[in-house]
């Protein structure tokens, strides 16, 4: 570094909190490298390896070292991997690892740790491709060997090398199994005297425990590990004492097959004594070693009923069923223990608690209500909030596990002084029961009696909402599950929900309209408004034609207030008010269907106003369309009028490629548009299908957008009958080129659903496309194409990766070939024993939606009128 400041003085301003000062240091890095990189290296590890040098120098020569070396950014990475791989000399590679390894041995701790992390960095180049192969055992002996700083430092850098995401070290790493456990096992026992030392290997060890899977098959090495890993949870120290539960929390979670024997020894009566720790952090660990064993319990119940046979099963050996009487009562004390001035996002013990008493309740299933209800009922009138919230909290935590009809009786007694407890003196308290209630509506709805528990569970909930922001999301999730609780069947009159309907929209509206209120609050109370309308009942069909008027008015009151944008947090607060409208907007179009279409002109009006205003990057245009969607359903033929006023923003949607999620609402917008329109959607087809044809082509649209094109070729193909004759040549060929993808027997299962979906729009397109030609009389035209859509119709037919959506849209396609050409032109290939097979199976799969039963009987009929036809002219395939 010639030529520039001394090295300790650019390394001290780059921890500047000067910008200036940090960034001319940076900067001067930067160029060091760039000029000399060899040099670099050399002069930041002999800082580093300078022990009469201050620390924070040191540590900040071994940042920069790391960094030379290892980046976030995977493409970075890779780059500076290549640089040290093959544009570092050999002796500069042999020096700086040389140097960095005896500064492992720094009585500096920064120096120390700086240290480690370099190494790790090199590690991770090196280790894959077997360049530094006396590494680990090095380590091993730095710390059976060494002095303090280093078996700390040498382990700290096991740990850093473990903790590694890069799978080619994951898997190099397997092959040092031996060394790794050596050395954190000998740092990690009780007779270490350093507790620094003890807890770097604890550290490590926990870092290290998926690349020791060899070692955990033997019995004796599991054993050392095991007891060595006990004793620390018992250590004086509570740092090394939550290493120790963490690692136990990842053996269980690794090892759970090898761990009967240890539980019943020991782990049990450790952990419970763990979460009684007075240590926090210490207790919410013991607690997270019981929610991950019922995490394993539970995925192992599901893979075990998913086996074909007994052999395949694995171990199962209900550690928290049968620890139900002992872990829940802690749980449950734990709890109390909430700290009222938390955050929301805090993550504290009686939230911890909360989380395993979830996954118990998941994991026992009924066996979890005996201890909950007794500890329920003792607290639920406790004087102290805290136990009255804890009561409430247990109730609602496990809705989910136990069977509803187990549940039912216990919700139902349960319900009246729930509800009560919305009118706690505690805001905690009601926060916690209304989230309980939430719980319940959504687990255990059959239990609520509409005529008894409806009209005082709604008024407590909007009371709820409308007076304490803190309650709200609560608030606002229970009430939305009871609207879809209480729907009823399509198309009724009356619901359980049609005499509370007209005051809960007046009562949303009050929320919605305070701007003053939490934005948070708003937004929340919209999404309420727009289940509440999707689950109206008829009857309320008037109250939500004056509430499309409210939400329109409100629409164009946002318009001028783009104007008086004057921060991001303005303009993110008024987008998301103009998307929670315009959602409410598309929920009231579609309840109202044609009934819409007086306000049509003044809806297209201001959707039109918002899409000319909003910026870019935005995600209100995304909500528009969708209400736009929901107008031309409602109005079909009749929505040509604003075509061409809205086609240019539609237009411009479909070739923003940038923003992915605003081009595909695009592509569904164009079927719905064309759907609803028919033929007179066909002047603008032209630039629909340059626009598809080109997302098509397109490298930076992902593959998931291709299905969808697909479909919608077809959609347009229906709308515009015999003029798509125009396109079919082009599409043919891209439809032929589509059905040769395959997924390979060695595909990922991205690649197999992929292959499944592209399928149902290819079949799709060609369902839209020969019912054009047929009702157009132009079923000629399609003959050069009919026999490659027979061969991807056997492809499906041989493939066992196919979905219910895919034989329903090949079933529709072999009825709708075998109807275009009535006089048995395709008798020959319909007599293929495979297309019979394909049809029976469908038919008969009982697991299959009536429809799609009914679409293969369907063309079961067509290809026996079309096999008994005389006329021939298409050859077998």
């Amino acid at each position: 570094m010639e030529g520039t400041p001394d090295i300790n003085t650019v390394l001290t301003n780059s921890l500047s909190p000067d910008a200036t000062l940090r960034n001319a240091a940076e900067q001067q890095l930067t160029h060091a490298a760039d000029n000399n990189f060899s040099q670099y290296l050399l002069t930041l590890v002999q800082a580093l390896a300078n022990d009469h040098t201050e620390g924070h120098i040191r540590a900040a020569a071994g940042l920069a070292l790391k960094n030379a070396f290892s980046a976030r950014e995977f493409a970075r990475q890779t780059a500076l991997q290549a640089k040290w791989l093959n544009h570092t000399d050999q002796d500069t590679k042999t020096r700086v690892k040389q140097l960095s390894l005896e500064t492992l041995s720094s009585s500096n701790a920064q120096a120390g740790q700086a240290t480690a992390q370099v190494v790790a960095a090199i590690a991770a180049i090196e280790l894959p491709r077997n360049q530094w192969p006396d590494l680990m055992n090095g380590l091993v002996r730095n710390v059976s060997e060494g002095t303090q700083h280093q078996k700390q430092s040498s382990l700290t850098a096991i740990g850093f090398i473990c903790e590694s995401q890069d799978t080619e070290l994951r898997n190099a790493l397997i092959g040092h199994s031996n060394a790794i456990l050596t050395a954190v096992v000998q740092g990690a026992r009780k007779e270490e005297p350093s507790l620094e030392v003890r807890l770097a290997a604890i550290t490590a060890l926990g870092d290290s425990l998926e690349f020791v899977g060899n070692n955990f098959k033997h019995e004796g090495e599991r054993n050392y590990i095991m007891q060595v890993v006990c004793e620390a949870t018992q250590a004086e120290d509570s740092r090394i004492q939550q290493g120790a539960f963490g690692c136990l929390n990842r053996i269980m979670a690794l090892y759970y097959e090898n761990m009967r024997f240890y539980m019943e020894k020991a782990l049990f009566g450790l952990t419970i004594l763990g979460m009684k720790s007075e240590d926090e952090d210490v207790a919410k660990l013991a607690v997270e070693f019981w929610s991950t064993v019922c995490e394993e319990e539970i995925a192992i119940e599901d893979d075990n009923a998913q086996v074909e046979s007994s052999e395949q099963m694995r171990p199962f050996y209900n550690f928290s069923r049968v620890a139900t009487n002992e872990v829940v009562p802690v749980l449950l004390g734990l709890l109390t223990k909430q700290d009222e001035d938390a955050a929301d996002d805090e993550y504290n013990i009686s939230r911890a608690a909360y989380q395993c008493l979830q996954l118990y309740a998941q994991a026992v299933g009924a066996a979890i209500i005996p201890p909950v209800i007794q500890f329920v009922e003792a607290n639920l009138r406790h004087e102290d909030w805290h136990n009255r919230d804890a009561a409430v909290s247990a109730f609602g935590a496990i809705m989910d596990g136990p069977e509803e009809k187990v549940l039912d009786p216990i919700v139902k007694s349960g319900m009246q002084p729930l509800i009560s407890m919305m009118e706690d003196p505690s805001v905690h308290v009601r926060d916690s029961t209304a989230y309980a209630l939430g719980r319940i509506t959504e687990a255990c709805s059959e239990a609520i009696d509409p005529a008894q528990h409806l009209e005082p569970l709604v008024r407590s909930l909007f009371n709820g909402l409308m007076n304490n922001p803190k309650m709200a999301a609560s608030c606002c999730w229970a009430l939305m599950n009871l609207a879809e609780r209480f729907a009823g069947e399509p198309g009724a009159s009356q619901n359980s929900l049609t005499p509370h309907f007209n005051q809960s929209v007046t009562n949303l509206l009050t929320v919605t309209g305070r701007m003053d209120g939490e934005p948070a609050v708003r937004t929340a109370a919209y999404e309420v408004l727009n289940v509440f309308v999707q689950s109206a009942a008829d009857d309320s069909l008037t109250a939500i034609a004056s509430l499309s008027t409210v939400t329109i008015q409100r629409l164009e009151e946002t318009i001028p207030l783009q104007q008086q944008v004057v921060s991001v947090e303005d303009r993110i607060i008024l987008e998301d008010i103009q998307t929670s409208l315009c959602s409410v907007l598309t929920a009231t179009i579609q309840r109202l269907d044609k009934e819409i279409t007086p306000q049509g002109d003044r809806i297209m009006q201001v959707l039109l106003q918002i899409l000319s205003t909003v910026g870019g990057k935005s995600s209100v245009p995304e909500s528009v369309f969708a209400a736009i969607s929901s107008l031309a359903n409602a109005m079909e033929d009749e929505f040509i009028k604003y075509m061409e006023a809205f086609s240019p923003f539609l237009y411009n949607a479909l070739g923003n490629q940038e923003e992915a999620s605003l081009c595909s609402m695009a592509i569904g917008l164009v079927s719905d548009i064309t759907r609803s329109m028919g033929e007179r959607s066909q002047p603008f087809c032209d630039n629909f299908m340059n626009y598809l044809l080109s997302n098509l082509r397109s490298t930076a649209l992902a593959n998931q957008f291709k299905p969808a094109i697909l479909q919608c070729f077809g959609d347009i193909a229906g709308a515009i009958g015999g003029h798509f004759e125009t396109y079919l040549a082009i599409v043919a060929q891209v439809l032929q080129q589509a059905a040769t993808i395959t997924a390979g027997t060695d595909g990922s299962y991205e690649m197999f659903d992929y292959v499944v979906s592209l399928r149902e729009g290819i079949m799709d397109a060609w369902g839209g496309i020969i019912g054009a030609m047929k009702t157009s009389g132009k079923t000629g035209v399609l003959q050069p194409y009919v026999q490659s859509v027979f061969e991807l119709l056997n492809t499906i037919a041989n493939d066992a990766n196919r979905s219910e959506a895919l034989m329903r849209a090949a079933m529709g396609v072999i009825g709708d070939l075998a109807d275009a050409y009535p006089n048995g032109q395709l008798a020959d290939a319909f007599r293929q024993e495979w297309v019979t097979t394909m049809i029976k199976e469908t038919r008969s799969n009982r697991e299959y939606q009536s429809r799609t039963i009914e679409t293969a009987r369907w063309a079961r009929e067509q290809v026996k009128r079309q096999i008994g036809g005389t006329q021939s002219v298409m050859q077998q395939t």
